[in-house]
């Protein structure tokens, strides 16, 4: 897809966006959805401690994916539940900002040399979150700075999409879009409002990570 140029939004510079990259992924059916974010995962999961985040519009949704995820063995999962008591909600995030620590640590010694990072630690994390859990920037929180950010439900509004990004997304981070059928034509749209540039992503995940 290609981006319109179109004025940014006053709130939003589109430099927000400047190194991080956005795709999406063309799913056939809806049955089809979850077992195509598991082979996603089952290739970008595997990259020591890689910080990931999905992001979901329901609880349900946000449920289904921890229950598909929960079995794979090289993933940490960290679910961000809207009923979470404050210091729970406190320690998740916290968790997550140490696994973008080790994930910038990890890139940066030679291969082989990862006796200073625990067997644990090498796991990616994957935090699963819905709009009403994102990190509260206005209230002190701070953003969970995400390598990877699965849209697994598509916002409907630009808005959200930009806010998800905001909240979730390393400067230099990446977006994956999953879209079944006629959210094309919501995904054209928000590209298009939000003067960005959302291409198909490559057959395989490794390709951009």
């Amino acid at each position: 897809m290609d981006a319109v140029e179109a004025p940014s939004p006053p709130s939003q510079p589109p430099s927000h966006f400047s190194q991080q990259r956005h795709f999406y992924v063309a799913v056939d059916r809806l049955q089809f959805k979850m077992e195509t974010l598991v082979d996603l995962l089952g290739v970008a999961g595997r990259r020591p401690c890689l910080p990931m985040a999905v992001c979901c519009s329901s609880r349900d949704e946000l449920d289904a994916v921890c229950s598909a995820v929960s079995n794979l063995p090289y993933i940490s999962l960290a679910p961000l539940y809207s009923d979470l008591a404050e210091a729970e909600r406190a320690l998740v995030l916290e968790k997550f900002r140490k696994a973008t620590m080790n994930w910038i640590k990890n890139i940066s010694v030679q291969p082989g040399d990862d006796s200073e990072i625990g067997k644990e630690e090498q796991k990616s994390l994957m935090i699963v979150v819905t709009d009403v859990c994102l990190p509260l920037l206005a209230s002190g929180e701070l953003p969970i700075s995400a390598r990877v950010l699965i849209n697994y439900e598509l916002p409907t509004k630009k808005e959200i999409y930009m806010r998800r990004t905001t909240t979730c997304l390393a400067a230099d981070g990446i977006v994956i879009n999953m879209v079944v059928g006629g959210e094309v034509v919501t995904l054209k749209s928000i590209e298009e409002s939000s003067n960005l540039v959302i291409a198909e992503m490559p057959i395989s995940i490794s390709e951009i990570l």
